[in-house]
């Protein structure tokens, strides 16, 4: 039972990793914010590989900042 909830939760963190990506790459913001949030997701990612329910939590928090405008600052 645990395996299938494990499974579930991967599937639903890497539904919400393509779309973060897809927004990121939409957004208007300069190139240096783009790569900052980039670099974010891809953390993401990785932790994923390791702590899926740490990444997904990660994961939740960065998608709220970007609800609420809220960007890292550029290079």
């Amino acid at each position: 039972m645990e395996r299938d909830s494990q499974l579930k939760l991967y599937g639903l963190v890497a539904e919400q990793l393509k779309e973060a990506h897809t927004r990121v790459r939409t957004l208007q913001v300069p190139e240096s914010v783009r790569m900052a949030l980039s670099r974010k997701l891809l953390v993401i990612t990785a932790a994923a590989k390791h702590d899926l329910p740490d990444a997904a939590r990660r994961l939740e928090r960065l998608v709220k900042d970007l609800d609420e405008g809220r960007f890292p600052e550029g290079d």
